[in-house]
């Protein structure tokens, strides 16, 4: 059972140091316990990393944001000599069975999403500071920084060795970003990421591989430059909260609650019980503020439930709680979104919502009277794969004076919350479709049932008392019947209609390709080049291409 709960208290790999002198500037150390592997059967060597060391990663970034908001410019280094990173542990990655290459990489591509995240949305400058060799997944996290700066000591290099070593493809995004984020050409792209022994020195400034080059002797000023420039007239005087521990029993939280039965987790979201008073309140509150404690757990549940449960293949979404009370909480956050904690909240449930997005389940979204599909909840219908509305009441409804269920959009379906894509939910599933858009937007603040919002589009099925529960059992037990490779590739070519961006090229081709290739004979196979690496025999290649 994989636990994604930390703190830097509990760090083994990383360190998180802040200069307590102004609080505008942090370290994030790279050193690796070599013995300190999750799973047993491999060694961490040169600041190689698997899940753990990752997971430490994304604790890090996370308190960053939370707890030193004030922090304008993180430094990235690693503490081994004339070593940085040496990427994803080779031996962990030929050794784990498919579905945990593929998880260990999604969920590295999303935490280098979220180091880019904060540098666009809270003010964070990230400077990676090569101090040694620089390979693969080590040159990958320094690809989602905003600089990079290489020791040139005459055998620092950055590479991307994996396609002659391995026989596999950089799986962090190391292939989009260098073309699309660092504007490599492509004739060179191709030279790098074949060259097994990298480049290094004036060369790799000249490819745009990274920014400067500095003498040892000369390296910390280097640094220590940029980051003078990166904090130079800005503030740094917020205060942060604390990102408590979690209360979890089970899958379940105190807004979050998951019941897992067969091949099926239902996860049932519980609305506010109360709109704060005052941006005061909500930092008095800190990690108890509503939609910070309901995006916390309903990320730690994504994580758990993605890594640890693999054949729960349909997630079904319920809500409880009153939709005009969320959607008055909606009006709250976006209009004080200049206060730096409500604007970190947000991004984090936008991006736990992207998580939810690239996760291989079936999504459903069953909603009923009692729910609270209102705003910032309504994204949960939206992302789901079908949503399913009962119209009108079930006599056990009547029996408890329910009202009929309601779905109720607001200005966060309109674009505070993008997708990977750079689209709202609402915008993706009425791609192409313009009047339809502007129909549905129209509707902004109206309480829909279910036949006005079938009516616009919003649901899938309406069925009514009669045939709801056969209606949901018959859904579910043909996804069931499915091949689970066949819905994840199509559930995954049906969520990102519309523009290309990064993230959806490295999620939607990168990743694709990855995975593919990940089982392929040439690499995973007895005499493929995953396998074989660091036996001294050479890979035997089926040289017919696919």
């Amino acid at each position: 059972m994989v636990d994604f709960d930390t703190h830097p208290d509990r760090y083994r790999h990383w360190t998180l140091e802040i200069d307590e002198r102004d609080g505008r500037t942090a370290r994030l150390i790279l050193d690796v316990d070599e013995q300190g592997g999750l799973v047993p059967g491999y060694e961490l060597k040169l600041n190689s990393y698997d899940l753990g060391v990752d997971i430490e990663l994304y604790d890090a970034v996370q308190r960053l944001r939370f707890e030193h908001p004030g922090v304008r410019a993180v430094v990235v280094t690693s503490a081994k000599d004339r070593v940085f990173c040496a990427g994803a542990n080779i031996t962990m990655l030929a050794t784990s069975p498919h579905e945990w290459k593929v998880n260990f990489c999604k969920f590295t591509n999303e935490t280098r999403n979220g180091i880019e995240d904060a540098s666009a949305h809270s003010g964070k400058r990230f400077i990676a500071a090569l101090n040694g060799t620089t390979a693969g997944g080590g040159y990958e996290i320094a690809l989602a920084c905003d600089e990079i700066v290489l020791s040139d000591d005459g055998s620092s290099t950055v590479s991307l060795p994996e396609v002659p070593l391995l026989g596999v493809l950089p799986g962090t995004g190391g292939l989009t970003r260098l073309v699309d984020k660092r504007h490599v050409r492509r004739d060179l792209a191709d030279v790098f990421a074949t060259r097994t022994e990298g480049v290094r020195g004036r060369t790799a400034v000249d490819w745009g591989l990274v920014d400067e080059i500095a003498p040892p002797r000369r390296f910390d000023e280097a640094i220590a430059a940029r980051v003078a420039e990166a904090v130079e007239g800005t503030g740094g005087d917020e205060r942060g909260i604390e990102l408590t521990p979690l209360e979890r029993d089970g899958h379940s939280y105190p807004h979050v609650t998951c019941e897992v039965g067969g091949s099926t987790a239902t996860i049932t979201v519980r609305g506010p019980d109360e709109v704060p008073a005052s941006v005061e309140q909500v930092h008095e509150q800190g990690a108890a503020f509503w939609l910070l404690a309901v995006t916390r757990e309903l990320d730690d549940l994504i994580l758990r439930l993605r890594t640890n449960e693999p054949e729960v293949g349909t997630w079904v979404f319920r809500t409880e709680g009153d939709p005009g009370l969320v959607t008055r909480f909606d009006e709250f956050v976006l209009a004080n979104t200049g206060d730096w904690l409500l604007s970190e909240t947000l991004h984090y449930f936008k991006r736990t919502l992207k998580r939810l997005d690239v996760t291989s389940r079936t999504l459903f979204a069953v909603i009923e009277p009692g729910s609270c599909f209102a705003g910032s909840l309504a994204e949960l219908a939206l992302a789901a794969d079908r949503s399913y509305m009962l119209d009108g009441l079930r006599e056990e409804d009547e029996d408890e004076g329910r009202e009929p269920a309601t779905l109720t959009l607001d200005a966060m379906n309109l674009g505070p919350l993008p997708m990977g894509n750079g689209l709202s939910r609402l915008a993706t599933r009425f791609h192409g479709r313009d009047e339809a858009y502007d129909a549905a937007a129209k509707q902004v603040g109206t309480p829909l049932v279910a036949r006005d919002a079938e009516a616009a589009g919003l649901v899938t099925f309406i069925p009514d008392d009669l045939d709801w529960d056969d209606e949901l059992r018959l859904a579910l037990e043909e996804r069931a019947a499915f091949s689970p490779d066949a819905l994840t590739g199509m559930e995954a070519s049906h969520r990102f209609a519309g523009p290309e961006t990064l993230e959806t090229k490295i999620f939607g081709r990168l990743s694709a390709w990855q995975n593919w290739i990940f089982q392929r004979p040439n690499a995973a196979g007895p005499e493929g080049a995953l396998r074989r690496y660091g036996t001294g025999q050479r890979a035997a290649f089926d040289r017919r291409r696919v």
